[in-house]
């Protein structure tokens, strides 16, 4: 892909930058109506007033409420009509059966955009699902841009705005998160438990039903906003999947996303015909994109909290390598093993190192990875042991572990870690202040100077495995776009016939031919309809052949006795022939029988699956997993939204978990990786090329040190 002339706009510069300019009237208005304000405190009418007056708001504010003067010393107006200056967000808080009026209302005063606390709408089905499309056609006429309705509306801590138009009891401390949420319950739990975790929020939307603007929208607007530097989400549904792929793959090289997705149910799995369908459950296809994109997943809404604390900073560890300091060996041990699981390494400290902290600690003390410094540790003991393990070159970022003994103040350890930690900017400090006394000062402590601190090690080693994890991800340099030669005419040629012929699948010759079509190795085969030709197919072989009953009336061929293996020579290639086509005849009466398939034996290789299949939401998604029973039992497969790169490849076939399979093994060779990358990488071509594809199968791919072969393929197109 070519870059951008130099001062021309791309197509995604252009739409992020319009959709920055819309949402501004909603992110950083300077004037706000709130529309069913009212003097009842406990109504949300009354608090979102209340919380823009109390907290700061730099702008305006004008109550409207046609029953009232004044609230909150503010002057009221009747109707959004009457207020005397440009509104640039209206929030709406009135009665469902009120809510389109009001909004025509603030269409024809110019209102640039809206906040609907009102819920009703399509979350209650029924009529709501009408009233929410009649609200759009208002909000699409008026060209206004529309939060929610059913949300708790925005808020952005920025001093410059200092804006809270939600009902949320508390204002969050000012930081570098923005954070979006489906659910109102959700973000103010969030809310509620910033300061106390040490998440600074920028921004908060409360999404709602979300019918116009959508965690994309958000996301473009975050991506070019220099207060924002990490994103939070919670989500139940991706509106459109595709294009948060695209928009996220690009912004997670400058900004974290972490993301809870709720529902890891296996429910919404569909059923298809093929294995690629079958194993293409709705919460897989999550892991697919979140993965491809590089961001966080959090399994919980505490795990996502220790992420947010993590990231509230701006460091990151320049490797996995870390070093473990603590007063009490239980809780070393605790995270060393976290720490293995999420793959972070605990190296030997260098002997500097240890010559170094020999004299500071009683010989009960262990010098090693974790450092045990025992309880009788001091706060200046934990400054001196963490400023050598800084100092240390083969450790990139610490983990300090406190659990208090009588006599020693956890607000005077927090101190001194803080100390340590401002003077190694360059290397990451977490902590774990494990006692309840003095927790509150101590974390308070460490994280006004970027310190995120836990109460168990678990935590702190998620966290930091994250840490590792977005530094990967930046680093990782960008694959080179590939020119794939495909001959895509003849491919063209293989589906329409199809299609013309009423079929609702490729034959199984046919499949074989469209994977060669796109440069996919394929085991050399024909189709057979009478014994002599099976005889001289066999013979070009130039050795044993496999036998296959080509029927579309017959998919399992094996139990129908329509598969011979190993076949040679020219008697008993007929005889099978004969053989499976009587066998067919008999399992399947009037069975339309096009032939035998007569195919080379491919032998050897490690069995492999690949495939295509195609959602809804997602679009093509492309699948590889290890074939025979980590496919049938385990289900050992991963998948990618397509199109996929090279990266994406190598990261599918490193992500089984049987994946060292395809290492050598026992003295044999390793299978040829990049061989199943370019099948892959080609499948994948394949899918965006042809969408009338609906599933396809490679099964089995054979992969062996040098190549890699499709012994068998299936193609099901779509209906229309």
């Amino acid at each position: 892909m070519r870059s951008p002339v130099p001062g021309t706009t791309t197509a995604a510069g252009r739409a992020a930058a319009d959709v920055t300019a819309s949402l501004d009237c909603v992110l950083r208005p300077r004037r706000v109506a709130v529309i069913g304000a009212s003097r009842t405190p406990n109504t949300i009418g009354h608090e979102i007033v209340s919380n823009l007056v109390g907290y700061g708001f730099t702008g305006t504010v004008f109550p409207v409420n046609p029953k009232a003067d004044s609230i909150r010393t503010l002057k009221t107006y009747p109707t959004i009509g009457a207020v005397p200056d440009p509104v640039d967000m209206a929030v709406i808080t009135v009665p469902k059966q009120h809510v389109l009026a009001v909004a025509e209302e603030c269409g024809q005063a110019g209102v640039r955009g809206l906040t609907v606390i009102s819920a009703g709408f399509r979350e209650v089905g029924g009529e709501g699902v009408e009233r929410e499309r009649q609200l759009m056609e208002v909000v699409r006429r008026h060209r206004m841009r529309m939060i929610g309705p059913n949300c708790m509306g925005v808020l952005n801590a920025d001093p410059a705005v200092s804006m809270n138009a939600t009902f949320a009891p508390s204002m969050p401390p000012f930081g570098r998160a923005g954070f979006v949420s489906q659910s109102g319950a959700m973000g103010l739990s969030v809310l509620d438990y910033a300061k106390e975790y040490g998440i600074g929020i920028s921004q908060f939307v409360s999404m709602g039903n979300k019918p116009d603007v959508s965690g994309n929208d958000l996301l473009l607007h975050w991506e070019h906003d220099p207060s924002i530097g990490l994103v939070l989400m919670y989500v139940e549904n991706f509106g459109n999947p595709r294009k948060f792929l695209e928009i996220a793959r690009r912004m997670t090289r400058t900004k974290p996303i972490i993301v809870v997705k709720s529902g890891r149910s296996k429910v919404g799995a569909r059923a298809a015909s093929s294995h690629t369908g079958a194993l293409a459950a709705s919460d897989a296809l999550v892991d697919a994109m979140l993965s491809q994109a590089g961001v966080m997943r959090a399994e919980s809404v505490e795990e996502l909290f220790d992420l947010a604390m993590a990231f509230s900073g701006e460091r990151t560890p320049r490797s996995r390598r870390t070093a473990v300091v603590t007063n009490s060996g239980g809780p070393g041990i605790l995270a060393a093993d976290a720490l293995e699981r999420v793959s972070v390494e605990l190296p030997e400290l260098a002997p500097e190192t240890v010559a170094r902290l020999k004299p500071l600690f009683p010989e009960e003390a262990s010098l090693r990875n974790p450092l045990d410094m025992i309880a009788s540790a001091t706060p200046p003991g934990y400054r001196a042991a963490l400023d050598a393990l800084l100092d240390d070159p083969n450790v990139d970022s610490a983990l300090a572990i406190f659990v208090p003994p009588l006599g020693i103040r956890q607000a005077d350890v927090a101190e001194a870690i803080a100390s340590v930690a401002g003077a190694h900017p360059d290397k990451p400090v977490l902590a774990v202040l494990m006692g309840r006394e003095g927790l509150p000062q101590g974390k308070a402590e460490l994280h006004e100077v970027g310190v995120p601190a836990y109460i168990f090690p678990e935590s702190a080693a998620r966290a930091l495995s994250a840490l590792c994890r977005q530094r990967e991800w930046v680093e990782r340099p960008a694959p080179a776009v590939e020119d794939l030669r495909v001959d895509r005419d003849a491919a063209r040629r293989l589906v329409a016939d199809a299609r013309a012929a009423g079929h609702s699948r490729l034959g199984e010759v046919e499949s074989l031919a469209l994977l060669r079509a796109y440069g996919i190795p394929t085991a050399e085969a024909g189709l057979a309809r009478t014994a002599v030709e099976a005889v001289a197919l066999a013979a070009r072989s130039g050795g044993a052949v496999a036998m296959k009953i080509v029927s579309p009336e017959i998919v399992h061929k094996t139990d129908v006795g329509g598969v011979r293996v190993g076949v040679e020579g020219a008697a008993a290639v007929q005889a099978a022939y004969d053989e499976i086509v009587a066998n067919a005849r008999k399992a399947v009466p009037g069975a339309t029988i096009h032939g035998v398939l007569v195919q080379e034996m491919v032998t050897g290789g490690r069995e492999t699956i690949a495939g295509v299949t195609r959602d809804p939401s997602f679009g093509p998604l492309v699948m590889f997993g290890l074939g025979g029973i980590f496919v049938e039992v385990l289900r050992d497969v991963i998948f990618r939204v397509a199109p996929i790169n090279r990266r994406d490849a190598a990261d599918m076939i490193a992500g089984l978990r049987g994946a060292k399979l395809l290492d050598a093994l026992r003295g044999s060779p390793p299978a040829d990786r990049r061989a199943i990358e370019d099948v892959l990488l080609r499948l994948s071509l394949l899918a965006e090329d042809f969408p009338e594809i609906a599933e396809l199968d490679v099964n089995p791919l054979l992969a062996f040190p040098d190549r890699a072969v499709a012994v068998d393929g299936r193609v099901l197109l779509s209906p229309s």
